[in-house]
C-alpha cells in the first residue's frame, strides 16, 4: 500500500518487538490521509501513564499524529495478520482490516502496551473493506472500554478520538468518519495462532508462544513445560475476565476467537452491550441471530475459544498426540470448574457475602430468577439492595424497580437470615455491596444519544459529561440521576451493530 502521510519530526517513545518477527507475522503499511482531523477527545491520564512524549504538541498537532496524517518519528506501522473462529466457523485468513499498530510504549514502571488506530485506512487484510470507521462505532468502544476500566475489568483504553472530516458508505447511508486510538496490553489473539496452524506453519507457533512468553507470561519461562504453563494462565485470565463481565451484566456480543485476546483483556468492542431487563439470554448483536453468545453462554464460549488455542499449541505441549492431550485437557476442565467459581464468588459479594456457605449460590440465583420473572432492570437491583439491610421495609427506590414487590418477602426473610452469620457490620456489608455493584454503568441508550449528538449535530458535550461521570462508577454523584436510570419504553436500544 502506498504511503499518503507525512513522517513528522516528534518521538512517542516508542519501542517496537513484534516487528522483529518474521514478517509473516504482519505486513508494513500506513494509514490514510484524511481529509480534516479533528480531535474530539484524549486521554491525558492514559497518556501519563503511558509515558507518552507529547509535550509540546498542540490538539492539532495531536489530531495529525492520531489521524494517521503524520507519522511520529519512531512508528514502525504494520497490520498485524490472524485468522479467527466466527460464530463457529473458521475463517482462514482475517487480519487487521482497518487496524493499524503505531508501536509500542513501556511505562516508568516497565509495563509495555501496544498503541493502534482503528479505522485509519485499508491493509491487506480489509477484504474489500475500505479500512474505515464511522464515528458511533468510535464513541462507543471509547466510552464503553474506559467506563470497563474504571468497573475494574481488563481491557484496552482509549487514548484519543478524531473526527476525520469524511464520509463512510455503510448500510444505513453515509456517515460521519472517525478514527479511534486504542492501547492494550498486546494484539495477539486466539485467531493469530489459528493464522498459522491453518497454514500448518508449526515453527510459527512456537515463535507466537515465544514471545507471548517473553512479553506477557516470563514467569512461564522458569516451568518444566513453559507452553503448558502459558496455556494455563491464559485459561485463568479469561476465566476471571469473562465472569467478571457477566457479573456486570455485559455482553461482548462477537466471541469470536479473532476477539479473544491472550493478555486477557476485554478488546474489540463492536456490537457490545450492557442488559438493563435482567434476562440470561439476553441477545443485542445483529448479527448474532441464533443467540451463540448471548449473555447465560459467554462462560461456554470462552471455554470453546481455549480448546481452540489448545489445539493450535497441541504440538508444543508433546510430539506424543495422547500425552499432548492428557496435558492439556485436565487444564480445560479445571478452568470451566474455576470460571464457575469466580462468577459465584462475584455474585456473593453483590448480596454482601464474603463467607460462603453451602446454600449460598442458591439464594442468588432465587434472586435472579425474580429479576427475570418481573424484568428487573439488573443494575439496580442489586445496586439499590444495599438500601434494605437496617430497615424492615423495602426502600422506595428499591420497591419501584418492582412490578410484584411482596413477591421479595421471603427472598429478604432469607437474605437477612445469612447476612446474619457474617462477621461483618451492617455498614460494612453495605460498603461491600457498594464497591461491588455500580451505580452507573455505560446504558445502551446514553452511549446511543451521545452518538447522535455527535452523528446529526456535530455536539460532544454529551460524550464528555457522560465520559465524567462513568469515571466514578460505584460513587453515587449529584445531578446525575438520569445516567443511573434504566431507559424508558421510548429509549430502549434493542440491537447493537458492529460498525464494519
Amino acid at each position: 500500500m502506498q504511503s499518503t502521510t507525512v513522517n513528522g519530526n516528534h518521538s512517542a517513545g516508542f519501542d517496537n518487538t513484534y516487528i522483529r518477527l518474521q514478517e509473516k507475522f504482519f505486513h508494513h503499511c500506513n494509514p490514510d490521509k484524511v481529509p480534516q482531523p479533528r480531535l474530539i477527545c484524549f486521554n491525558n491520564e492514559l497518556a501519563d501513564h503511558l509515558n507518552l512524549r507529547l509535550q509540546g504538541l498542540s490538539d492539532m498537532d495531536l489530531a495529525g499524529y492520531f489521524s494517521g496524517n503524520m507519522l511520529f518519528a519512531d512508528s514502525e506501522p504494520i497490520a498485524m495478520a490472524y485468522a479467527g473462529h466466527q460464530f463457529g466457523s473458521f475463517v482462514p485468513q482475517l487480519g487487521d482490516g482497518r487496524a493499524i499498530l503505531l508501536g509500542e510504549i513501556v511505562t516508568l514502571k516497565g509495563k509495555r502496551y501496544d498503541i493502534q488506530l482503528k479505522g485509519s485506512g485499508r491493509t491487506r487484510w480489509s477484504r474489500g473493506g475500505d479500512g474505515k470507521s464511522a464515528l458511533g462505532p468510535v464513541i462507543r468502544e471509547y466510552i464503553v472500554s474506559e467506563a470497563m476500566h474504571a468497573l475494574g475489568v481488563p481491557t484496552t483504553r482509549a487514548l484519543a478520538m478524531v473526527t476525520t472530516g469524511e464520509e463512510v458508505l455503510r448500510q444505513t447511508g453515509k456517515l460521519p468518519g472517525g478514527i479511534l486510538t486504542r492501547v492494550a496490553s498486546g494484539y495477539m489473539r486466539i485467531g493469530t495462532f489459528e493464522y498459522f496452524l491453518a497454514r500448518n506453519d508449526l515453527e510459527a507457533i512456537g515463535q507466537l508462544a515465544d514471545y507471548a512468553i517473553r512479553r506477557h507470561y516470563p514467569e512461564a519461562a522458569r516451568d518444566e513445560n513453559p507452553y503448558i504453563s502459558f496455556f494455563k494462565q491464559v485459561c485463568d485470565r479469561q476465566a476471571a475476565l469473562v465472569a467478571k463481565w457477566m457479573q456486570l451484566g455485559f455482553i461482548h456480543g462477537v466471541m469470536n476467537t479473532d476477539n479473544t485476546s491472550i493478555c486477557g483483556e476485554t478488546i474489540d468492542y463492536g456490537p457490545c452491550a450492557f442488559m438493563d431487563e435482567y434476562d440470561h439470554n439476553t441477545v443485542f448483536s445483529s448479527i448474532d441471530i441464533h443467540g451463540r453468545y448471548r449473555y447465560g453462554n459467554q462462560g461456554g464460549i470462552i471455554l470453546w475459544n481455549l480448546s481452540s488455542l489448545a489445539h493450535c499449541l497441541f504440538h508444543l505441549f508433546d510430539e506424543d498426540e495422547d500425552t499432548s492431550r492428557s496435558l492439556y485437557t485436565p487444564i480445560l476442565e479445571h478452568t470451566q470448574v474455576q470460571f464457575l467459581h469466580n462468577w459465584q464468588q462475584g455474585m456473593l459479594k453483590k448480596v454482601g457475602l464474603n463467607k460462603v456457605e453451602e446454600k449460598d449460590i442458591e439464594l442468588v440465583e432465587n434472586y435472579l430468577d425474580i429479576l427475570r420473572e418481573q424484568n428487573v432492570d439488573y443494575t439496580l437491583a442489586f445496586r439499590y439492595l444495599a438500601d434494605n439491610i437496617n430497615r424492615n421495609t423495602l426502600s422506595g427506590r428499591y420497591s419501584a424497580l418492582f412490578k410484584r414487590p411482596e413477591e421479595l418477602d421471603n427472598w429478604m426473610l432469607q437474605w437477612k437470615k445469612r447476612l446474619l452469620r457474617e462477621s461483618a457490620s451492617g455498614a460494612n456489608i453495605v460498603s461491600l455491596m457498594n464497591r461491588t455493584n455500580p451505580a452507573y454503568i455505560p446504558r445502551n441508550h446514553r452511549v446511543e444519544k451521545a452518538i447522535q449528538q455527535a452523528e446529526k449535530e456535530n455536539r460532544f458535550e454529551e460524550i464528555q459529561r457522560f465520559m465524567d461521570v462513568l469515571k466514578n462508577p460505584f460513587s453515587e454523584q449529584p445531578d446525575t440521576a438520569e445516567y443511573m436510570l434504566p431507559p424508558t419504553t421510548e429509549e430502549r436500544v434493542l440491537q447493537t451493530f458492529c460498525g464494519t
